[in-house]
């Protein structure tokens, strides 16, 4: 085989060994930085260090309630419509067999809370039918008027129903805030939100 040849090959060689570990090396690096955080709960990990926004509101009931005053106990916070037939359902009647699954002594360290994405239609009558349906009359949902709740709309970056103008389309996430007021995880309806993983997550943050 002539010199040439030979050189053109081993040319090629190097160049194809070379691309091949470039390649090689691009993808480790791509892999280490891709990787998220470990996290011990089961919900996706929001934002470190962010506290629950206080607000002060009334539940359907007509009692107070302050979210700051909540400290020492483990919020677990959705939002939900009375008219909603998709996410809402779902999100209060997991919400509302966790809390049932629960020891009893956890239990009272828990405030479930749901709070109104549409103040007008969530009277409350309607609101205790909704509760009643899906067994869920123990829990907390808070209403206000509209130009009251905006502003905590939009400190828990939320869409409320009232701006999509559909009962259905509206930010429904829930939200474990642990004994600190510290948000440490969020689960969804159709993706991990089950009461097992709920359950999880709650005792883990108890724990914090």
């Amino acid at each position: 085989m002539k010199p040439s040849v030979l050189i053109s090959i081993g040319i090629a060689l190097a160049i194809l060994v070379g691309g091949s570990v470039a390649v090689l090396s691009a993808r480790q690096h791509s892999a280490e930085i891709a990787l998220p955080p470990l996290s011990p709960y089961r919900g996706s990990i929001p934002p470190p260090g962010i506290r629950a926004p206080d607000f002060t509101l009334r539940d359907y009931r007509g009692s107070k309630v302050t979210m700051s005053k909540l400290r020492g106990r483990v919020v677990v916070l959705s939002f939900v419509d009375s008219k909603c037939t998709q996410q809402c359902p779902i999100v209060t009647s997991v919400i509302a067999r966790t809390m049932k699954q629960l020891p009893v002594n956890a239990r009272h360290q828990v405030a479930p809370v749901l709070m109104s994405v549409d103040p007008k239609v969530d009277t409350p009558a309607n609101v205790r039918r909704f509760l009643a349906r899906r067994g869920a009359l123990g829990l907390t949902y808070v209403v206000g008027q509209t130009r009251e709740m905006r502003p905590i709309w939009k400190a828990y970056g939320i869409l409320p129903a009232v701006d999509s103008g559909h009962a259905d389309i509206h930010s429904s996430d829930v939200r474990i805030f642990d004994r600190r007021g510290i948000w440490v995880s969020t689960q969804h309806a159709g993706e991990d939100l089950t009461t097992t993983n709920l359950e999880h997550d709650i005792s883990l943050a108890q724990r914090r």
